[in-house]
C-alpha cells in the first residue's frame, strides 16, 4: 500500500511561506485523493506490490488504457507530492551542501545560476506542472519541466528528481492569488538542502 510521507512539521510550520490553509488543503485533500486513487488503480491492476518508482517507469506495462493513465496521473501526483513536501523545512539549509553543492558549481558555476533555471522553468510551465532538479546514478544533474503530473521517471529520461517545485495553482493560489514568481521566490527559503542532498545520495546509490 502506498503511503502519504509523514510531515516532519506542522500545518502551520511553514509560515509565513506557505500558510496553513495551503498545507491542510494541498496535503490534507489534494495529495491524499491521489494516494487513494493510486491504491485503488494499482490493486486493479495487480500492481500494487512494485516501488513507486518502477511502477513510473514501467507504465507501458499495464496493458489496460484506463488502468495506466490512472495510474500515470495518481502515481504521479502522489510520487511529486512525496517529493515536494519532504524538501520543505523552516529551519534547513537554504543553500546546497556536500556533494550535490560540488556537483551544482561543477554544472552550473553557482547556486544562484541554478536556482535561475529552475525558476524560469517554474514559470515558464504553462499551466499545471512541476520543474525538477533530477539526477541520475552517475551523479549528473538535470532540471527539466513536466506537465501535469507527469516527472522525469514517467517520460523515461533516465533521471531520478531529487527536488520538486509544485505550480499547480492549488500548490500557491490561497495565499499568492496569480502572482506564481512571488511563490516560487519564497519556495526557496523553504528548501531544505540537506534533504535534497539525502536525495542526491540515495540517487547515486551511497
Amino acid at each position: 500500500m502506498y503511503e502519504q510521507v509523514k510531515l516532519s512539521y506542522e500545518a502551520n510550520g511553514l509560515e509565513p511561506q506557505i500558510d496553513q490553509l495551503t498545507i491542510e488543503t494541498h496535503y490534507g485533500k489534494h495529495h491524499a485523493l491521489y494516494t487513494k486513487n493510486l491504491n485503488d488503480a494499482a490493486e486493479k491492476a495487480g500492481v500494487a506490490d512494485k516501488d513507486i518508482e518502477d511502477l513510473l517507469a514501467s507504465l507501458d506495462q499495464v496493458s489496460d488504457v484506463a488502468l495506466r493513465k490512472a495510474l500515470r496521473n495518481n502515481g504521479g501526483g502522489y510520487y511529486n507530492h512525496n517529493l515536494y513536501f519532504s524538501t520543505l523545512s523552516a529551519a534547513g539549509n537554504v543553500e546546497p551542501v556536500g556533494d550535490l553543492k560540488l556537483k551544482i558549481i561543477e554544472k552550473y558555476g553557482d547556486y544562484a545560476t541554478l536556482k535561475d533555471e529552475l525558476t524560469k522553468l517554474a514559470l515558464g510551465q504553462f499551466g499545471s506542472g512541476w520543474a525538477w532538479l533530477s539526477a541520475n546514478p552517475a551523479g549528473e544533474l538535470m532540471v527539466s519541466a513536466s506537465p501535469n503530473q507527469d516527472n522525469p521517471i514517467s517520460e523515461g529520461t533516465g533521471y531520478i528528481p531529487i527536488l520538486a517545485i509544485d505550480v499547480w495553482e492549488h500548490a500557491y493560489y490561497l495565499n499568492y492569488r496569480n502572482l506564481r514568481a512571488d511563490y516560487v521566490a519564497k519556495l526557496f527559503e523553504i528548501i531544505d538542502w540537506t534533504l535534497v542532498e539525502a536525495n542526491y545520495q540515495r540517487v547515486m546509490g551511497k
